[in-house]
């Protein structure tokens, strides 16, 4: 039995050795934030998607710290267009926030354990909170691109999942409930800030596939069918390893792009980091706007 289930996790990276990365990484970004003392207790991590590396505007010019993903051990290093692989540590309203610039996605070749040992460091630095924000496509027909969309729940169609392997008791339980992932104090908040600042804020289920070939006009329809409102290639993994450790979980979307099944043109990278680039000032808006509520 030991047997299979080490074939059946091939890139060798789960309990001792998942545990080892996620605390060698945490100690670098440690040690990094040891000669800052205005930054050494962040509570609050963000995720930016594909083309939103401008929310990094939300905090303050100076303290910074940028640490690129390839000078943490154990971390990939992002390589796909419209993400940075920087994580940056600033003040925002005060507070010390972590923004992880850019992601690394299981499509480049890692498992999904691998691309959230980051994320997971972070938590071992003292954060509770976390607000992902993605770049999807449109499966619901009413919405356009530019739209951001409050997560509401989730689907994972990817094929894999990071709590796969030993549980590691340290990090979380065994089995993490799902049912209400996304905490509803913060998307209280998230609706007030947006009628403060008039956003029309859509709201809906966000499903994750593999990638990294957008879907086909089947897919579209069938994933319609299944509730789905916005799909991307992301996120899913980030919400699972934050409820693993307890964290609070805020999920913000922005469409990119239209992706029905009666789309009349194919989409492209480019223009998912076209309209990231334009409505990235909306997400700045309503971070900053929400960022007094988050803790």
């Amino acid at each position: 039995m030991a047997a299979g289930r080490l074939a059946a996790l091939a890139d060798g990276v789960y309990g001792e050795e998942l545990e080892r990365r996620i605390e060698a990484a945490a100690n670098a970004i440690r040690a990094r934030l040891a000669d800052e003392p205005r930054l050494d207790q962040p509570m609050l991590a963000i995720v930016l998607g594909s083309g939103l590396g401008a929310v990094s505007g939300l905090l303050d010019a100076e303290p910074r710290v940028r640490i690129p993903y390839d000078e943490i051990p154990g971390v990939p290093a992002a390589r796909v267009a419209g993400h940075a692989g920087e994580l940056v540590i600033g003040l925002a309203r005060g507070r010390s926030i972590l923004v992880l610039s850019g992601r690394v996605h299981p499509y480049e070749g890692y498992s999904q354990r691998e691309v959230t040992i980051l994320l997971r460091a972070c938590f071992r630095t003292g954060v509770i909170a976390v607000v992902l924000t993605n770049a999807s496509g449109a499966l619901n027909p009413t919405f356009e691109p530019g739209d951001v969309m409050l997560i509401t729940d989730t689907i994972n169609l990817s094929g894999d999942n990071p709590l796969t392997g030993p549980n590691v008791d340290q990090l979380g339980p065994r089995f993490v409930p799902m049912a209400d992932a996304f905490d509803g104090q913060l998307q209280s908040a998230a609706r007030r800030a947006a009628r403060q600042i008039s956003l029309d804020l859509r709201e809906g289920v966000y499903v994750m596939l593999a990638g990294p070939n957008y879907e086909t006009r089947a897919e579209m329809r069938m994933l319609r069918g299944f509730g789905a409102d916005a799909v991307g290639m992301s996120t899913v993994p980030e919400v699972l390893v934050a409820r693993h450790a307890g964290s609070r979980v805020l999920a913000l979307s922005l469409v990119t792009n239209k992706a029905t099944a009666d789309v009349d043109h194919e989409v492209t990278h480019e223009e998912v980091l076209a309209v990231g680039r334009i409505g990235a000032a909306k997400l700045i808006r309503l971070l900053d706007e929400l960022l007094p509520e988050i803790g």
